[in-house]
């Protein structure tokens, strides 16, 4: 699509509404004036005195739509607060006009980005009530009710788990990027086991000495740690004296004597053997994560999952044995090859497996994934909504309550990712971490380090090496990303 902006240079608010109404469009921005060719759009933005207006003119299939939205300028408490409002008013402008082209609203409306939740959370931290906040998203935003009330329990969630945390203390991740086969949906940075077994070792060496060095640097400073988590690919993936080697170093090293949660992916039930959940229950790991996404086997091997339903149900009566109930267990709503039907039939036998947590999840279609490359046929977004329909209704009914959410780009029908919650059972890392409240330390390939400022609402990210091999050659880098996000916190806890 063409655009072109007059008066503003607000392209990402533009090009991700864009992304929102019109998903398979990509953005250009033309030299000169727009001539009515389709697609292309045109979106103004004007000051006059106090008053700030916003028009978008929008040519879509031969047709014309127009659209105007303004605000007061006198509403703006400082200079964040004024480009703020722009880039609403922008946004709405633009979104109105594709509402009337497509004849149809998305489910979250005008609101863009992977952290919806963030809108109401701030707006309740300033003071506004719950009506108020779910007034934002309803009648500002476009959000249909029962996606605005799913942001709104969410930022309850995130206001509680913020009101706990101190400034001297950071959350973990531990990044285990090797899994047993790579799944058709999956982009993440993994490697096939069967193709790095030679890596293995050498790496879990290497992540056990810069554990050492966090360590080290983290009780100088008198920091601690909140929260924490090891993901990947698939940690289980470790023998379990690979297990044993990287817990005992975190054991060792770590100032673990505060964190008040420890949760392991153990995700791919092909992984999961008595002896590592031994590993794993006897160096304080709390909960851990079984990963059906299906309970139909044809569709696990569509994706590329080389183990079966009974397994997965194998797995969690030995994960009932060490954790008790306290498991995560992750669905995706929109496989290939599965249907409403297929997908109800999954979320009743998990739910009678009585897993603490239930995080469903929207298929995104993601760069780098097979899916993406070999274009393979999908649920319609109908179908989708009616998968995530039925596990809203169900997950209530049996007492699970919405505790994170977040959405990703691509993902069918514009939709969302859920976590869901028995009570007492939430998981404060998934909180922290999406709604970005405290600084995490990540450790390990593939892991991105967040620099938290809550004065500022400033993020600074410290990218690890994507890979294994260049996670190995990578000492020194990995070593200033330790000093800096621990002089970082340093600085932030003497200011209180």
């Amino acid at each position: 699509m063409d655009l072109y902006l007059q008066g503003h240079d607000y392209r990402y608010a533009v090009e991700q509404t864009m992304m929102t109404l019109f998903p398979g469009q990509l953005p250009h921005y033309p030299q000169g004036e727009p001539d009515g060719a389709s697609p292309s759009a045109l979106v103004c933005l004007e000051h006059s005195g106090d008053r700030l207006t916003a028009q978008a003119i929008l040519w879509w299939e031969n047709q014309r739509y127009a659209a105007s939205h303004g605000a007061e300028l006198a509403q703006c408490a400082d200079e964040l607060d004024r480009r703020r409002m722009e880039q609403r008013v922008v946004r709405l402008a633009f979104y109105d006009a594709g509402v009337q082209a497509l004849g149809a609203q998305p489910p979250w409306g005008a609101l863009t980005g992977v952290r919806p939740v963030k809108l109401p959370t701030r707006l309740m931290a300033s003071g506004a009530s719950e009506g108020q906040a779910l007034a934002a998203l309803t009648d500002v935003y476009r959000v249909a009710p029962d996606r605005a009330q799913l942001a709104l329990e969410c930022a309850k969630a995130a206001l509680e788990v913020g009101r706990g945390l101190g400034r001297d203390g950071l959350s973990l991740y531990l990044g285990i990027p090797f899994c047993p086969t790579r799944c058709a949906y999956c982009s993440f940075i993994s490697s096939d086991v069967r193709g790095a077994l030679a890596l293995i070792a050498p790496y879990v060496d290497a992540l056990c000495r810069e554990i050492a060095s966090a360590g080290a640097a983290l009780s100088a400073a008198g920091l601690h740690i909140s929260t924490a988590y090891m993901g990947g690919g698939t940690p289980t993936t470790l023998s379990a004296p690979q297990l044993e080697q990287v817990l005992s170093a975190v054991e060792e090293h770590l100032p673990m004597g505060r964190c008040r949660e420890f949760t392991v992916e153990a995700g791919r039930p092909d992984t999961i053997t008595e002896d590592k959940l031994k590993v794993l229950r006897s160096h304080g790991v709390q909960r851990i994560s079984i990963n059906p996404q299906t309970m139909e086997d044809s569709v696990l091997r569509a994706m590329g999952r080389t183990h079966t339903a009974q397994q997965i149900r194998q797995a969690m009566e030995l994960a009932r044995a060490h954790f008790g109930g306290l498991v995560n267990m992750d669905l995706i709503a929109g496989l290939p090859g599965d249907s409403p039907a297929g997908f109800a039939r999954t979320l009743e036998e998990v739910l009678a497996m009585a897993p603490a947590n239930i995080t469903v999840h929207t298929l995104a279609l993601k760069k780098g994934s097979r899916l993406m490359e070999e274009h393979s046929a999908l649920c319609s977004p109908e179908a989708v909504s009616d998968m995530l329909h039925t596990a809203r209704a169900r997950l209530t009914a049996a007492g699970y309550r919405p505790y994170y959410l977040y959405r990703q780009k691509y993902m069918s029908g514009s939709f969302e990712n859920v976590g869901w919650c028995l009570p007492g059972t939430r998981c404060d890392y998934n909180v922290i971490m999406m709604e970005e409240l405290q600084s995490v330390l990540s450790l390990g390939a593939g892991g991105i380090t967040k620099l938290v400022n809550p004065d500022t609402g400033k993020i600074t990210r410290l990218s690890n090496p994507k890979y294994p091999r260049e996670y190995l050659e990578s000492a020194d880098k990995l070593a200033g990303h330790i000093k800096e996000a621990v002089s970082f916190q340093r600085q932030l806890a003497q200011r209180l």
